[in-house]
């Protein structure tokens, strides 16, 4: 080799000179062509990149490698970049160019309301039934917002609650497997509709008088932390604009279903409810984020905001000195994890969908860096009812000392699971029997959980302890998002508290070693014979003081519950 050649071969090697072609697998012309013509609509956005990968995912069955490279390129982004995010989420499935991808998945829900109802034995069935099926799939999922149904399938994008094989295959083989038609699909208009924002648009409703009847009503944030939500909303009209506001429809908890129950009988109070926060607040932007396992109700949503953008246009014709906010509908894609705040945020941002290190007071650093209204649907559904009935009669609505109404998701063991508003303070014994009908035929009440897969396992003589914030806090336990799962003497808790931390360690992002970890070697410890208490406490420990977020805080309440009021279940 001659001096030459020498010198330009070691100034390669060095980095010194540019690369003939980019690094990375090599973009191919019918794969560039496939993605931008399934994603022509979808502006090139980095933000927009998990609708993108729902594009090629829903039009495929999976994300081959090659479209991937495709679509790092239009978004311009590193290919790194797209594979991290589309390995993050349960929903996006990446594989080689040349794989058989299947036409049709089926997800079959083992979560524990469906667990308790069949699910596991329902999905070992079709797995087996319909393993000689060309192009079908089955997979095990956790919960997907049907508890009050179990157990429930999934067949491509149609929902089904007391499935059976045959039902499944019957589904399958009339190709039945598009969104559900929910029952406030195409509901006529009505003169309540929007009647108490177009009060506030007229200036009937001053801003001031808005925050005196939030705050005298003591509504709280109904997602599951309580916090009061005059108190959010004063601190984001504080921040300098632009501000923004994220809808968290993410309700991944396992056993609740409420925000599913909500919009699909009344979708219009919440949507309501949404502009009078974004216009009191003053945000600009609006992201409803929608868990991906709703496909009835993103069919639902997306009928119901074209309508609402045809009376926008009327309201700004009528009130042309006000600012309307633009309203995104953002599809997540299978994160339990995306249910708190700060990973939501990062989801909603074309990332994956972790929680900031230093979770954010979201009113200051909310999405990109703007002071953000977070809110769930149902604490946004009360919001025309507060201003047309006032704060104080929602305040007066509890019961033993609590105030307000709160809606409870019921499953398990009761003789009618369903969604109950009830007022808050309400005790289990007077849930069951006044509202969800008692316990099933054959069925004593034996424990509950309180609060969803989080908030505990509780025995049933605390079954007259208020149900509501604050209230539980001495017992191990927190309401939640008012998830209540009821258990019978045919039910071991402690085979519970292993079905809740198996679903706990599917969930963990896996950025925080005291979850990742915790949760795996829970549910190693949890499937001895023997449960080792002393391991699990110094375990318990660790991982509530040391998780960056809620998941892994809040995830030895399933097991430190056994510990704490079923000792006689640690041993099999």
């Amino acid at each position: 080799m001659n001096q030459s050649a020498s010198s330009v071969t070691w100034m390669r090697a060095q980095g010194r000179l540019a690369r003939s072609t980019p690094k990375g697998r090599q973009v191919r012309p019918d794969d560039r062509e496939r993605v931008a013509r399934l994603c022509a609509d979808l502006p090139p956005q980095r933000a927009l990149l998990i609708e993108h990968l729902h594009r090629l995912q829903d039009a495929e069955g999976g994300l081959r490698k090659g479209h991937l490279a495709a679509l790092a390129e239009r978004l311009r982004l590193s290919q790194v970049e797209v594979y991290e995010v589309a390995t993050f989420y349960h929903h996006f499935d990446v594989v080689e160019d040349d794989a058989v991808l299947p036409r049709h998945t089926v997800r079959v829900c083992t979560s524990l309301p469906c667990a308790m109802a069949g699910g596991e034995r329902l999905w070992r069935e079709l797995r087996d039934r319909l393993a000689g099926e060309p192009g079908v799939r089955v997979v095990e999922a956790p919960c997907m917002g049907q508890c009050h149904a179990g157990p429930a399938v999934c067949v491509g994008q149609r929902q089904m609650g007391a499935a059976d094989a045959q039902a499944v295959r019957d589904m399958l083989a009339r190709g039945d497997i598009g969104p559900r038609t929910l029952p406030a699909s195409q509901a006529p208009d009505a003169p309540a509709d929007f009647a108490q924002f177009e009060r506030l648009l007229r200036g009937e409703w001053s801003v001031e008088r808005v925050l005196a009847e939030l705050k005298a009503s003591g509504l709280r944030g109904l997602g599951g932390a309580g916090f009061p939500a005059w108190r959010k909303w004063e601190t984001v009209r504080a921040q300098p604009g632009p501000r923004a506001m994220v809808v968290n429809i993410d309700e991944g908890e396992v056993g609740t279903f409420k925000d599913w129950h909500v919009l699909a009988h009344e979708p219009r109070p919440f949507l309501e409810g949404m502009l009078i926060a974004a216009h009191v607040v003053g945000a600009e932007h609006i992201w409803i984020y929608l868990r991906d396992e709703y496909h009835d109700v993103r069919q639902l949503l997306q009928a119901e905001l074209a309508r609402l953008a045809q009376r926008i246009e009327g309201w700004r014709e009528a009130h042309p000195g006000i600012t309307f906010p633009e309203v995104e509908l953002r599809r997540g894609a299978g994160a339990y994890i995306c249910g708190e705040e700060s990973a939501l945020i990062e989801s909603v941002e074309g990332k994956r969908g972790m929680p900031r290190l230093k979770p954010p007071i979201v009113a200051l650093n909310g999405v990109f860096g703007r002071p953000t209204l977070a809110h769930n649907v149902e604490t946004l559904w009360w919001l025309p009812t507060v201003l047309a009935r006032g704060g104080a009669w929602l305040a007066r609505q509890g019961r033993h000392g609590r105030s307000g109404l709160r809606r409870f998701s019921v499953s398990g063991r009761v003789a009618k699971p369903g969604v109950y508003l009830a007022p808050a303070g309400i005790t289990l014994q007077e849930l069951l029997h006044e509202y969800a009908g008692g316990m099933a035929p054959g069925h004593t009440l034996y424990a509950y959980l309180p609060g969803g897969a989080s908030g505990g396992i509780l025995p049933a003589a605390l079954t007259d302890v208020p149900l509501d914030f604050d209230t539980l806090a001495e017992h191990g336990a927190f309401v939640g998002s008012m998830a209540v799962v009821v258990l019978s003497q045919h039910d071991r808790v402690r085979d519970a508290a292993l079905n809740l931390m198996r679903f706990f360690e599917h969930e963990s992002c896996g950025q925080c070693t005291p979850c990742r970890a915790g949760t795996t070697q829970s549910v190693a410890l949890m499937q001895a014979p023997l449960w080792d208490a002393e391991r699990l406490g110094d375990l318990s420990h660790v991982m509530r003081e040391a998780s960056i977020c809620g998941l892994g805080q809040a995830a030895p309440n399933a097991f430190d519950s056994v510990l704490r009021f079923f000792p006689q279940e640690v041993q099999a």
